[in-house]
């Protein structure tokens, strides 16, 4: 792998992740279009790099947040920010299970299988049209309009499985846990910022596990196979994810504010039948 294409791979995993078209997926596409064959140490290592610069991304948009929080839990102040952080721990369960379970057998399930990839991908466009139009549009499904409310402990659950579900290549997580939070009749902005929060300790637990895997004997000897991955591709691809990853947060929140999350189904549905095609 060369600068280059370290440098795609960091613009799409910054947009992706933020953005609801599923970051594992449209990684796996980029990497077909690019003919990468990467040696798995190394891939692996990439891999916690660009989760690195996502978390840092998300920390940095929402530092005014992030900091009270963490304050509030630390120093156990029985706050509302002690409680959201509960929340967001409970919310992370389902995946936490679902990871230390199932991670590897995923992984080598869809790996490549770019027809699987398409089928989620259509799955987060229905998803999120469904969101849309029964929740962020409510005349249009003929019912009444609710008053948005506050994130539950069941909300904070619910949505947990969600993330868990979007383990899969082209099931958008931050798409699922949003359209999740909508349906269950949360705020919009609210339940973006929770699920921006929610990936954090997932991705640094996810990160962690990635590099247990590369000290593992069996994956040290599998990694005879595949290209490398230069120090130059690595800070390039860990800049490119952090700067477009801050951006795409930012306008990720935007855009559900405005109840706009329909247009991605569109995109959603269009990659998904050429990914069927290919």
């Amino acid at each position: 792998m060369d600068w280059l294409d370290a440098l795609i791979l960091g613009i799409v995993q910054g947009l992706s992740e933020y953005l609801p078209i599923s970051s594992s997926g449209h990684l796996e596409i980029f990497k077909q279009i690019l003919g990468l064959d990467l040696n798995p140490d190394k891939s692996l290592e990439f891999s916690v790099m660009l989760h690195v610069a996502t978390v840092l991304s998300t920390i940095v948009v929402l530092w005014r947040e992030f900091v009270p929080l963490v304050v509030s839990f630390f120093t156990f102040r029985r706050d509302r920010g002690f409680y959201y952080v509960c929340k967001i721990l409970l919310s992370c369960v389902p995946v936490a299970v679902v990871g230390l379970l199932f991670k590897d057998d995923i992984a080598a399930l869809f790996e490549g299988n770019l027809k699987i990839v398409g089928a989620c991908l259509l799955v987060t466009a229905a998803l999120l049209s469904f969101a849309y139009f029964y929740r962020g549009k409510p005349q249009a499904s003929g019912l009444p309009a609710k008053t948005p409310r506050d994130i539950s402990w069941r909300d904070a659950f619910v949505i947990g499985c969600a993330q868990a579900v979007a383990v899969l290549p082209g099931l958008s997580r931050s798409g699922s846990t949003i359209a999740t939070g909508i349906l269950l009749g949360d705020k919009k902005e609210a339940v973006a910022r929770f699920s921006f929060f929610m990936v954090i300790i997932p991705i640094l637990g996810e990160g962690l596990l990635d590099i247990k895997k590369m000290f593992e004997p069996s994956t040290a000897m599998a990694s005879a196979g595949g290209s490398e991955v230069s120090l130059l591709a690595l800070i390039v691809g860990f800049v490119a994810s952090f700067v477009v990853g801050c951006l795409a947060c930012r306008w990720m929140l935007e855009i559900v504010k405005k109840g706009k999350l329909v247009w991605f189904a569109v995109y959603c549905v269009a990659v998904g039948l050429l990914c069927l095609c290919w």
